[in-house]
């Protein structure tokens, strides 16, 4: 078969080549599955220059979310390839257990985007912020892939999301998802635009995957008894926390790391399954899939996706 490996580290382009392997072979528990689409992620970009918290030994196979059909039975379903066996490739395997029936008639590049960044949008809103009806969302980078699904996800759950995004197409972007009031970080102080938003209030609820300046900016427009979800550090600056500002702001820093659920609590991410898969069938969640690419381009697209050059997801479709 055909797939990407990553044979050395660093960037997508320089790191990335495309090989023929033999078929893989799934072992008892194991299905495998011909990939009908891939999505990307940041994590992509972070695993092929070795600056991710998972580092897989050399050469793997990036591509952490994928939908496919079982290979005999004709199953479509969504998963997470454990590396170094990743979506890039014609054909992965998948854990029996940690496979998911794709939502009925839904497309196979949508069904590829549903599982990191959705399942993260409602474990890290739900579970970790516990996030109500009627409460200020804030969510920072809102036309990226995991912030347009926090800003569908906290719409669903009643919340009034205010987005930030930089430059007027993303901008527009965060509009057209939803988002009650937009904020352009560009040309407008973020700190400054939420509070006038809330009347003062702040946000109840801060979605930040960007770090560096922008939780810093966060931990000053957070409302009283909010939850700041740490998401990631698309910045580059993993910023500090100092506990005499969130004791006297009385609110909490809550870390999020999905991927722990998948060995540590398996059902939170099978419950969250089921409940997007609702979500979506009820129009309330649809995946924002801006740009569908052959397999040949996965580097140039994993480039534009690490420049912030891209909104929603971008998804590798197989070789035709």
């Amino acid at each position: 078969m055909k797939a990407w490996q990553v044979r050395r580290l660093g960037s997508p382009a320089e790191a990335m080549e495309l090989v023929e392997l033999p078929d893989p072979v799934a072992a008892r528990g194991e299905l495998l599955v011909r990939v009908e689409a891939c999505a990307l992620n940041f994590p992509d970009v972070l695993l092929a220059a070795g600056q991710y918290q998972e580092r897989p030994e050399l050469p793997f196979t990036p591509g952490l979310e994928v939908c496919g059909t079982v290979v005999g039975d004709g199953r479509r379903v969504i998963g997470g390839p454990p590396l170094p066996r990743g979506g890039l490739a014609e054909l992965t395997v998948l854990p029996e257990r940690a496979a998911f029936d794709a939502p009925a008639g839904m497309p196979a590049d949508e069904a590829a985007a549903l599982l990191i960044t959705y399942q993260t949008a409602y474990v890290g809103l739900h579970r970790r912020a516990a996030l109500r009806a009627g409460e200020w969302l804030l969510v920072h980078a809102g036309a990226g892939g995991v912030g347009s699904a926090a800003i569908q996800v906290g719409l669903a759950a009643g919340a009034r999301v205010v987005a930030t995004a930089g430059g007027p197409e993303k901008a527009a972007v965060c509009r057209e998802l939803g988002a009650h009031e937009v904020i352009d970080y560009r040309s407008e102080d973020i700190v400054t635009g939420v509070k006038e938003v809330t009347g003062g209030r702040g946000a109840d609820v801060v979605w930040d995957p960007v770090g560096g300046d922008v939780f810093d900016a966060s931990r000053r427009c957070v409302a009283f008894e909010g939850r700041l979800v740490v998401v990631g550090f698309a910045s580059g600056r993993i910023p500090s926390v100092p506990a005499g500002h969130v004791l006297v702001k009385n609110y909490s820093v809550v870390g999020l790391h999905w991927g722990l659920y998948r060995s540590v609590d398996p059902q939170v991410v099978a419950d969250a399954h089921e409940q997007l898969a609702r979500l979506y069938a009820a129009g309330s969640i649809r995946p924002l899939v801006s740009e569908r690419v052959p397999m040949a381009e996965a580097p140039a697209a994993l480039t534009r996706l690490a420049s912030r050059g891209t909104v929603g997801k971008v998804v590798v479709l197989p070789w035709s």
